[in-house]
């Protein structure tokens, strides 16, 4: 019995011959390359090496202002402290942006969730343009995607307000003497920061293309994650995403200790990824402020890419330098893991 082709044999089947028939042809009307094909072994596949490292940074001066127009000329690149050869650079701010608000819910943001979701709202409304798109995650003792992408603003404002603190307490179990509510303290069953960053990165916008970045909304108090403050940073980085944060918290709820404990770990995650931490506390205007200071700094990327001159694609994590001739600061991340590529 003749073996059937599948429509994929078929087509395989056709290059072949095609192949074969484009190379005969070659040769008739160049019998000179004969002896020459003959002797060398057939490269069947060509594989072009387009192993690019793509950056998105700003440039500011000593007092935090944003420095725009700057050239190629200006820059210089290094990976683990050898220098790199700029392939491309430009000073784009209007390429397509994914964004990932992500809001704290836990008990200790009782007093300040309600603020967030209104200034947030109106920053997606002033930042989003109609080739931009952006998901909201909420977490506190679970972490849970309450918009998938979408461009439409009045969706992603709708999910904001469906965030409702959650400290883990079954309803109508209130603790003694906490007047039908739960009593403020520290969520025991956790807030899970560290787990939504990683969720956030991995499973939403690893496979986006682009611009990338995450604001997260919270305190920066980790309780309970199974996964650590590294691993976080780690799937941002693969991601190739920043990460901002911006510290909401009522200081009252703190009892006078003073300040957030979490800081220090948000420190890391922002400024390996390229971002910041703002500290806003409970004040309205500091957060309208520290997303208008976003909103601007997305805006006024560049854009910079480089082929290494290393290119073992081992997923070994690469360290990145980005260096100004004029002494202006840089706002990036801090390196990048270089993986194979998909096939």
């Amino acid at each position: 019995m003749p073996k059937v082709l599948t429509p994929r044999t078929r087509i395989v089947l056709l290059l072949t011959l095609a192949l074969a028939a484009a190379k005969f042809l070659a040769a008739q009307q160049n019998p000179a390359s004969t002896q020459q094909t003959d002797d060398q072994k057939p490269t069947e596949t060509l594989k072009v090496n387009v192993n690019v490292v793509q950056l998105f940074f700003n440039v500011k001066d000593k007092k935090g202002a944003l420095i725009p127009n700057l050239t190629k000329d200006d820059f210089e690149i290094y990976e683990d402290g050898k220098p790199q050869a700029v392939k491309y650079f430009t000073a784009e701010s209007n390429l397509p942006l994914t964004l990932g608000i992500m809001i704290d819910a836990s008990g200790s943001q009782r007093n300040v969730l309600d603020m967030e979701k209104e200034v947030g709202g109106a920053f997606l409304k002033q930042i989003l343009t109609d080739k931009d798109e952006a998901y909201v995650i909420s977490f506190d003792v679970t972490v849970d995607l309450l918009q998938d992408f979408t461009r439409d603003v009045h969706r992603l404002q709708a999910a904001l307000n469906k965030a409702k603190i959650n400290t883990g307490f079954i309803s109508g179990t209130p603790l003694p003497g906490a007047g039908g509510e739960p009593v403020p303290i520290h969520d025991p069953a956790g807030t899970l920061l560290y787990d939504a960053v990683y969720l956030s990165a991995h499973d939403m916008l690893a496979k986006e293309v682009g611009r990338k970045a995450m604001i997260l909304l919270t305190d920066g108090q980790d309780e309970g994650s199974k996964l650590k403050v590294r691993d976080a940073i780690e799937a941002a980085q693969k991601a190739d995403s920043i990460v901002y944060v911006l510290l909401c918290a009522d200081r009252g709820f703190y009892g006078g200790f003073g300040g957030y404990s979490g800081e220090g770990e948000m420190r890391k995650l922002t400024e390996q990824t390229g971002g910041r931490v703002i500290n806003v506390g409970n004040k309205f205007d500091k957060l309208k402020e520290a997303f208008d200071q976003i909103a601007a700094e997305l805006r006024s990327q560049y854009n910079i890419g480089y082929t290494p001159t290393n290119n073992t694609e081992d997923g070994s994590y690469r360290k990145l330098e980005i260096k100004c001739k004029q002494n202006y600061k840089i706002q990036a991340r801090s390196g990048y893991y270089a993986r194979p590529r998909q096939e």
